[in-house]
């Protein structure tokens, strides 16, 4: 049956990939977006998702527009990378606002009505940084592993209510984020997985598609890599 979905960053990239995913399969979809201009086909809402008054009118304005929101998808997120001794607060704590705090924030908002109604699906779009690290990526890694110990936790205590809390890791995808590094660093890491191509966004689009639909009732608190083999170990 269509749901309510709401797209945290859903403006491009895996965001844009997830959301249009959601509306072919006949979801209500909804999409945040903090700058630019709103991908076309969705009902889009400016949010700084680091600001929780922003958080509270965006659930509250889809609320208004589509009904409460049965699934969302956190997918909104920033880099600021560079080596730790020149790292400064304000790099640490800003990717940890925007791409972990966040997190809390909307689960929250969300939770409140599924809880109410007794369904619900929550996606966490985590990486395999989270589990293996990167160089110069140490804000990051650590923002992305706290939403893989948040999504855990949140799923135990929502199992029983029918709702599930997933994270999908995804490795190293085509995205203008990655277009924008160097080639050389680009070819570093597509040496490093074993199927030898980057992720299309609609790959990752596909596992989160999954892990919020009807038939993953029975899936939670679980992370599900989509890297080409890279994360294997970890």
């Amino acid at each position: 049956m269509p749901r309510t979905s709401l797209v945290l960053g859903g403006n491009r990239g895996i965001g844009l990939a997830v959301a249009r995913h959601l509306a072919d399969r006949g979801d209500r979809v909804a999409v945040s977006y903090r700058g630019g201009e709103p991908p076309a086909g969705f009902f889009a809402v400016r949010c700084d998702v680091t600001e929780p008054e922003q958080l509270k009118s965006a659930f509250a304005e889809v609320n208004a527009e589509l009904g409460p929101v049965e699934v969302l998808v956190v997918n909104a997120g920033i880099t600021r990378d560079r080596p730790l001794f020149t790292m400064s607060q304000e790099d640490f704590d800003e990717v940890l606002r925007t791409n972990l705090s966040s997190a809390f924030l909307a689960c929250k908002l969300a939770t409140r009505g599924m809880l109410r109604r007794g369904w619900g699906r929550i996606v966490l779009v985590s990486s395999t940084v989270a589990m293996a690290g990167a160089v110069g990526q140490t804000n990051y890694a650590a923002s992305k592993a706290g939403q893989i110990g948040f999504a855990r936790s949140l799923a135990r205590e929502v199992a029983g209510r029918g709702i599930t809390v997933n994270a999908v890791a995804p490795g190293f995808t085509d995205t203008d984020m990655v277009a924008a590094m160097p080639e050389d660093r680009r070819n570093e890491l597509l040496a490093q997985v074993p199927v030898g191509r980057m992720a299309d966004p609609a790959e990752v689009a596909a596992a989160v598609g999954f892990l919020t639909s009807e038939d993953a009732g029975y899936i939670t608190g679980a992370v599900l890599p989509v890297d080409g083999g890279a994360g294997m170990g970890h």
